[in-house]
């Protein structure tokens, strides 16, 4: 039986106001439905059916304009120019010296205190035969947040009438500059607000973590996750370790860390990252990516600053993020992956997401 095609469709966030400037994209294959926002090129929401069927909301996110503009500005976002922490706000490429703008504590976390989450991105409708959704496009200047090159930027989201979620980016620079993209969801896949994610199942494909100093900046080799509670080679509760009194955990007082994913398809097709697991309600998330780290954190400072549409307000360890990047502080570190992307080069990155149950149009329930 031949699959409904994937439905897209668009419209303001709000009527009227500040919000009206915002748009939010619907995507729809069968009992799979996913919200973007040009807003941060923001992942919003997306309902998978469990294994009764019955559909819940998995992300973290408010339907507040005022917690979007605030305290939710990074749920679900693309991050960049440079996702995760670069040490002491500066880098040096060629030689040159670029000093970076400061989001505190001796870092730029996430490309910078006015990032690529806080811009409103331009959209349009996207499809590759049985794919469909929606690019967003972003222009960003030479010397913006103080890196160097006139960037390009562009994010396509692709659902399929299987409900698989690719996320595509793309970027050319104008000078030499460093990239790294990711995008910030925080998921829990009993559904928004029914707890905490501590018995969810982990599994990741990362034999090794990158320990860090107390500004979360990698401090030296790899080190590896056996016989440590950053072990989950093989499915493992989220909470089983996290409360170890292991020097790693108790600065963030949780999971903050990047794992070193095993190495990726020598055809630069992605490879899996992770597999989360929910016992209760049966749903899975399987990633995949083409990038060589995957940032885990589990909401450890989370005080109840956003409320979801269940009513209930965010506290620790109600979501976890799966941040597929580079390694954290890269340009520091010229043992890692390189991050710089040059004049006439392409970066180009895939992250999928393989939601289960997910019961596509034809499928009896």
């Amino acid at each position: 039986m031949a699959l409904t095609p994937v439905e897209v469709s668009h419209a303001p966030l709000e009527a009227g106001g500040a919000g009206a400037a915002i748009e939010r994209w619907t995507l729809r294959a069968g009992a799979v439905e996913v919200t973007v926002l040009t807003l941060g090129a923001t992942l919003h929401t997306v309902r998978t059916p469990d294994r009764t069927g019955a559909v819940a909301q998995l992300l973290l996110s408010s339907e507040l304009l005022s917690a979007i503009l605030g305290p939710a500005r990074h749920y679900g976002a693309t991050v960049g120019r440079y996702a995760n922490r670069i040490a002491d706000s500066r880098i040096t490429l060629d030689g040159v010296d670029h000093p970076l703008a400061p989001t505190g504590n001796g870092v730029t976390l996430h490309g910078g205190p006015d990032g690529f989450a806080n811009r409103i991105w331009s959209a349009q409708p996207v499809g590759d035969g049985e794919r469909a959704g929606v690019r967003l496009s972003l222009h960003s200047p030479d010397g913006d947040q103080g890196f160097p090159g006139a960037l390009d930027v562009s994010v396509d989201y692709l659902l399929g009438p299987d409900g698989e979620l690719s996320i595509e980016y793309h970027a050319v620079t104008t000078r030499p500059t460093v990239v790294n993209l990711t995008n910030h969801a925080y998921f829990n896949l009993a559904g928004e607000g029914s707890g905490d994610v501590l018995g969810h199942l982990l599994t990741l494909d990362a034999d090794a973590y990158t320990p860090t100093d107390q500004r979360q900046i990698p401090y030296g080799p790899y080190e590896p996750v056996a016989g440590t509670p950053f072990d989950f080679t093989s499915a493992t509760p989220i909470g089983k370790g996290i409360a170890e009194d292991h020097p790693q955990l108790t600065g963030p007082g949780g999971y903050d860390h990047n794992w070193v994913l095993r190495p990726r398809p020598a055809d630069g097709s992605p490879g899996r990252a992770a597999l989360l697991e929910d016992p209760v309600s049966g749903r899975t998330l399987e990633v995949l990516t083409t990038e060589p780290g995957l940032q885990v954190y589990t909401a450890n400072s989370f005080q109840g600053a956003v409320t979801g549409e269940s009513g209930v307000a965010y506290g620790p360890f109600s979501g976890v993020a799966l941040e597929t990047q580079h390694h954290p502080d890269s340009p520091h570190h010229p043992e890692y992956p390189s991050t710089v992307l040059r004049p006439g080069e392409e970066f180009r990155s895939i992250t999928v997401l393989r939601f289960s149950p997910c019961f596509p149009l034809g499928h009896a329930v």
